[in-house]
């Protein structure tokens, strides 16, 4: 075996971007400890998903569906390790790679989907606490990946602001908003009748009124979820960024796989939750968060600590091992 390590996962418009970026913060952590690394796969419809990778010189080679030539691939190109992280993958990938005589790790969220591996990763918060049919699992927050760009920020800490402030509001749907409920969102928040300055993040432009700008997808996203009062978001890869920084979040869901995760953070009291449409409900707890200082940072201080930023160490050595 050899210490290069790729990575198999798809990016864009109807995948999201999620997958692309828990792996990238994988590989900043290899390529710290002078591990070469290439991702493998597809990213289509996002320019700034494409710009996750050209940006931090992660080369980025077009993989073969079927998994005998990905195995043939991943020998070719002398790699050690294949890190999968895909719903879409056929269900024998694994068992190909490790036939060829590659180690896998399978990151996934909760429900393998038939994939073998010698070592599986699922950062889902209270995912030790559940049954798992496969083999040797990294399970919970302890393992959550995070990029550099997160682990760079702080969130100041704050008192409470003096009643009558503004508060600073951030709503993201990932790196595409592939489901297309940023403008939604936008609109429930305006409902809330509540003063606020709102930041939406849409690859799509839309009219919002005065209280809220619109940016399109932007590196400097973990910079304003630092500054924000309160996010808006779905139960995605970006709320484990969330936890670290210790920010308020109402979160909803805007596909299946996130509703474990959903329901784990909001039962917990780590996040408010919104449901999975902007309602008149959700407009409810939006306007109760806006209007109550205490209220949205007694979320963020109950998710403070959670994720400690160490995940990708932990991961990157368990992977290492493999080698």
């Amino acid at each position: 075996m050899t210490g290069r390590v790729g990575f198999r996962c798809d990016a864009g418009v109807g995948r999201g971007v999620g997958h692309l970026v828990r792996c990238v913060a994988l590989a900043e952590e290899l390529r710290a400890r002078g591990v070469d690394v290439v991702f493998l796969g597809a990213v289509d419809g996002s320019e700034w998903a494409r710009a996750q990778l050209r940006d931090r010189g992660l080369p980025l080679l077009e993989a073969p569906r079927a998994p005998a030539r990905l195995a043939v691939l991943a020998r070719e190109l002398r790699l050690g390790a294949v890190v999968l992280d895909s719903y879409d993958l056929p269900e024998g990938t694994g068992t190909a790679l490790r036939n060829a005589g590659l180690a896998v790790l399978a990151i996934v969220d909760g429900d393998p989907l038939g994939q073998a591996a010698d070592l599986y990763l699922d950062q889902n918060l209270g995912a030790e606490r559940r049954p798992f049919p496969a083999g040797r699992r990294l399970a919970g927050a302890r393992y959550v990946l995070l990029r550099d760009s997160v682990l760079r920020c702080t969130r100041a800490p704050r008192e409470l602001r003096r009643a009558g402030a503004v508060p600073r509001v951030l709503c993201f749907f990932g790196g595409t908003d592939s489901a297309g409920v940023a403008s939604a969102w936008a609109e429930a928040l305006l409902a809330t009748g509540v003063p606020f300055e709102g930041t939406v993040v849409s690859p799509e432009p839309f009219a919002a009124g005065d209280a809220i700008t619109v940016i399109p997808p932007t590196d400097r996203l973990p910079e304003l979820m630092a500054t924000a009062d309160l996010v808006v978001t779905a139960a995605g890869s970006a709320i484990w960024e969330l936890l670290h920084l210790g920010v308020p979040a109402a979160l909803t869901w805007v596909a299946g796989n996130q509703l474990i995760g959903y329901e784990e953070l909001v039962g917990r009291g780590v996040a408010a939750g919104l449901g999975n449409t902007p309602d008149a409900r959700a407009v409810g707890t939006l306007a109760r968060l806006l209007a109550d200082p205490a209220a949205r940072e007694e979320h963020g201080r109950r998710g403070r600590g959670l994720v400690d930023g160490r995940g990708r160490e932990r991961v990157g050595d368990a992977l290492l091992q493999l080698l």
